[in-house]
């Protein structure tokens, strides 16, 4: 049943390869063009996908990915219809699904149900960028166990001794968020970020995506060049989906990931 996160990034590293990780809001503008733009990113190369959950209150979000969440809860689209989903798409995948959620959906469905349920799915990874890492062992024990990987977050504020401790706790791959703040796309990417993944290479040997403000080739490749093993771009496309009709917006996004790819070959 599907590669895992690690699985895919062991190919990439056996191929000096870095991993392009498109991101997109699930149910925006809607299920069904979800799930063209998940088989669209595939195909054009998606190493693996991050798909966001819409939730209320998305704290580490910027302002198209929490348009799009509050577009796809308005239209009714909820946690069971996303999986529904995923069942449907994932077998027809080469990249895994990452799932993008806050914490409280995962309490309210129940720690264990949910990973089975997500695993069951289709879904391999999972990031949950509420969830401070004193309260990750209560995900992390049983979703190691049921087979999901979840990614923990670093970012450019995190102290060492922090960043040893979660490099240690990370599952799949770790999550270095590029900016400080919340998502979205920006002109240039802050070089801290090169020392920040230099400064995590003396702590782990784990895969280290780094995303939040990626929105062009170009940084694409600058990151791959500092040493990133994956680079995450989420508003980039999610606007794509949003100021564009189904169909066209489908091909706009597998036409600007097969650009991201190319950078990163």
């Amino acid at each position: 049943m599907g590669k895992s996160v690690s699985a895919q990034f062991q190919t990439l590293r056996d191929h000096n390869g870095c991993a392009l990780i498109p991101f997109i809001t699930a149910g925006d503008p809607d299920l069904a063009t979800t799930a063209a733009a998940l088989r669209a990113l595939d195909r054009a190369g998606a190493n693996l996908i991050e798909l966001g959950v819409p939730y209320s209150d998305p704290l580490a979000d910027g302002p198209v990915i929490q348009a799009a969440a509050t577009r796809a809860l308005a239209r009714g689209v909820t946690l069971d219809a996303v999986l529904a989903l995923v069942a449907e798409v994932s077998p027809e995948l080469s990249a895994p699904i990452v799932l993008f959620t806050y914490y409280n959906p995962i309490l309210n469905r129940g720690i264990e149900t949910f990973l089975r349920d997500i695993y069951q799915a289709g879904a391999r990874g999972l990031v949950v960028p509420d969830l401070p890492l004193e309260e990750m062992e209560v995900l992390l024990k049983p979703a190691q166990e049921i087979g999901i990987e979840v990614t923990l977050l670093v970012a450019p504020t995190t102290p060492k001794e922090r960043i040893v401790a979660i490099a240690h706790q990370c599952q799949g791959f770790i999550y270095l968020v590029s900016v400080t703040g919340v998502t979205g796309m920006r002109v240039q990417i802050e070089s801290r970020v090169q020392d920040l993944l230099q400064e995590l290479r003396t702590v782990t040997d784990k895969p280290i995506g780094v995303g939040f403000g990626v929105s062009s080739p170009e940084q694409a490749a600058q990151l791959k060049t500092w040493g990133a093993d994956g680079v995450i771009v989420g508003s980039a496309f999610v606007q794509r989906l949003a100021t564009t009709d189904g169909t066209s917006g489908v091909a706009e996004v597998e036409s600007f990931c097969q650009q991201l790819k190319a950078a990163l070959n």
